[in-house]
């Protein structure tokens, strides 16, 4: 990594503003997309997914039972109707026969007659001959059926309620640990993951999941209680007929498998394309000035649709292949339907099952296989959002920084004075960059440190700030190691001011008092006054209350580095960092910051990285970095007397363009 990485601003320990700006925000397709892979492990990352219910176990029991009740009042309904049935067939066919005759006489008469199959027919019903439909019995079997399907769907509805509060709560806390986890993770991390890639694992990943739970639990719960239901309620009725449905569940199983193994390829590509097509719009968006600039709009659009055609065909194999699940099931169960219906007819027929036995069987058969179905096709939701908590997981389960040692060291004195100790340092281990570095900073100094890109200045202030730890040595501020202070502690005492900016969305002044939540309206006009922020921005509509737009360029870039200058005044560090803090403001603007920054570094030690040597001429030590190491070392007029590496660097900036 080059020295060129910057970290985020920081300031003292204040709760974070809910919305953030500028570098590091994220453009709007930041978070885009659906996820990047499929499960890996499924079994462990389902299983893990489930433990995050462990909190609301509670209410999940009760969820459980309102389902079983639910799910058993739905069952009972097609019984009851086929009851219902039974009594309008009986009564239709006492009508056939004279009143006062007996059922056994009628099916013997039938028998005299040669009648025999119609006899066996009635053998199954119970009718009395000339009474006719018994319409009150026939009612009141209705209003039961009412009201069973009434309270099944009240159970069902407080289910779905119940449910919906345990998912989005668990969703919460999941958003809650990864909010945590993310404020414990090393800048090194952030260096290594893409910013795009990071964001949609925070977003919309566990966006899927909370839409995967939601329709997968309450789904999966009330298809399996509906099997177990349907299959008892079939076995009481016809223990021949519930064998024949039976049979599709082994054809489930194997059509279910055979699809999911087909499709699993075509989701990882899915994915992966959509990763990738996510990726290059991120960029091109980050980027579009700069596209502009060069003409590379036409290249940027093909790639783009190579990209998109990519999605496309593998979106279009993946959700073809799935979507085979749906009707095949459909088909199976239709199968089933006709075998049930045809020995069903056959038994009513030979007088061993009753009309209504085989009408509410034949209901049971649907609902059979309905929940069959949704189980098949729950697959591919749960698929997608196990594949979404892996990666979450993944996140939670990053190494987090190392912790705070405890008890933590405080120094005794509050001055800035600063020292390195035979420092090393590396992001990579093959790749030597800060190597037994030593200098010392005193209180009131100013180091500048120059070199060229990549020489490990911005390196060198990263670890002053622990968003890196040493290799090897030590940095001591005011006598005591820094790696024996919280980081809190470490932070709290430095202000950093960053060449890129970084706003929230908020008020000029919001913007300015997160440098100090603390300080009195007074300390906020000052640090403003002092920074040249009042000079502009009593020429904007609403003052210090102007609201920053989406990308804060209602104000000019200059303008948003005299903000972030005066935020860093607001928090008076004992120690100052200033990284290219001048590189956004005007020659004329940038004359007055230095006066203010004179009067901020007094008793104050302060490190600043610049590339306009001019602008460090009054600083009371130059460091010259190479490679990691420091070269040169001593005041500007010392550094050019020597005609070493600095004085070739401040020639450089002032010498005659080379013409051919």
């Amino acid at each position: 990594m080059s020295d060129e990485a910057q970290p985020i601003e920081k300031a003292p320990a204040v709760p974070r503003p809910p919305a953030r700006r500028g570098p590091g925000g994220g453009g709007p397709f930041g978070g885009a997309g659906m996820p990047a892979e499929k499960s890996k492990a499924f079994g462990p990352s389902a299983k893990r997914l489930i433990g995050r219910l462990r909190p609301e176990r509670m209410l999940i029991v009760v969820v459980t039972l309102l389902a079983v009740v639910s799910v058993t009042l739905s069952v009972l309904g097609p019984k009851m109707l086929g009851n219902a049935t039974n009594v309008i067939f009986a009564g239709i066919l006492s009508k056939q026969f004279p009143t006062g005759t007996t059922q056994a006489q009628a099916i013997a008469g039938l028998d005299a007659a040669g009648q025999s199959q119609q006899a066996d027919l009635l053998k199954s019903v119970t009718f009395t001959p000339g009474q006719g439909i018994d319409f009150t019995q026939l009612g009141m079997i209705l209003l039961v059926v009412l009201a069973i399907y009434v309270f099944s769907s009240v159970f069902s509805w407080m289910q779905s309620y119940l449910l919906n509060g345990v998912v989005q709560r668990t969703v919460y806390r999941l958003r809650e640990d990864v909010e945590e986890k993310i404020n414990r993770l090393p800048l090194g991390y952030f260096d290594r993951m893409p910013r795009g890639e990071l964001l949609s694992r925070v977003t919309n990943d566990i966006d899927n999941i909370s839409q995967s739970l939601q329709q997968s639990l309450s789904q999966i719960m009330t298809s399996l209680l509906t099997v177990i239901g349907v299959i008892t309620m079939m076995f009481i009725i016809s223990p021949l007929l519930a064998l024949i449905a039976l049979v599709t569940i082994p054809l489930t199983l194997v059509i279910t498998t055979v699809v999911a193994r087909r499709s699993q390829k075509l989701f990882v590509a899915q994915w992966t394309h959509t990763g990738t097509l996510n990726a290059q719009i991120e960029e091109s968006y980050t980027g579009h000035a700069l596209v502009k600039v060069f003409g590379r709009h036409r290249e940027i659009n093909e790639v783009f649709r190579q990209k998109n055609d990519e999605l496309f065909t593998a979106s279009f194999g993946a959700q073809f292949v799935s979507g085979i699940i749906m009707p095949a099931m459909m088909f199976v169960g239709n199968l089933v339907y006709v075998a049930i219906a045809v020995v069903g007819g056959l038994m009513v027929a030979s007088g061993s099952l009753s009309l209504g036995d085989v009408q509410a069987f034949i209901q049971y058969s649907r609902q059979f296989t309905q929940p069959l179905t949704q189980l098949g096709s729950m697959a591919n939701v749960l698929q997608s959002g196990v594949a979404s908590a892996e990666r979450v997981f993944e996140l939670l389960d990053a190494d987090d920084q190392s912790p705070d040692p405890s008890p933590a060291a405080t120094p005794a004195d509050d001055e800035g004075r600063l020292v390195f100790e035979n420092v090393s340092f590396s992001y990579s281990p093959d790749k030597p960059l800060i190597e037994n570095l030593s200098l010392t900073a005193l209180p009131g100094q100013t180091v500048a440190i120059v070199g060229p890109t990549g020489a490990g200045k911005t390196t060198l202030v990263n670890l002053i700030m622990r968003f890196y730890e040493l290799d090897g040595g030590r940095i001591t501020l005011d006598g005591t190691d820094i790696s024996t202070m919280t980081r809190d502690d470490l932070r709290s005492r430095t202000g950093m001011v960053l060449q890129d900016t970084w706003l929230f969305g908020g008020t000029i002044h919001d913007n300015i008092a997160y440098g100090n939540p603390s300080a009195t309206e007074e300390e906020i006009l000052a640090a403003a006054q002092a920074t040249y922020v009042d000079r502009f921005v009593h020429s904007l509509p609403d003052g210090y209350d102007t609201v920053l737009n989406d990308e804060a360029d209602n104000v000019s870039a200059g303008e948003k580095q005299l903000i972030t200058i005066a935020r860093a005044f607001l928090a008076k560090p004992s120690v100052l960092i200033l990284d290219e803090a001048t590189s956004s403001v005007d020659t004329r603007t940038e004359v007055l910051v230095q006066r203010a920054m004179s009067a901020l570094r007094a008793d104050r030690t302060s490190f600043v990285i610049a590339h306009r040597l001019s602008t460090i001429r009054d600083a009371h030590l130059i460091l010259v970095m190479e490679s990691g190491h420091i070269v040169e070392q001593g005041t500007h007029e010392s550094l050019l007397a020597a005609g070493g590496a600095y004085a070739n660097l401040y020639n450089a900036q002032f010498a005659a363009a080379i013409t051919d």
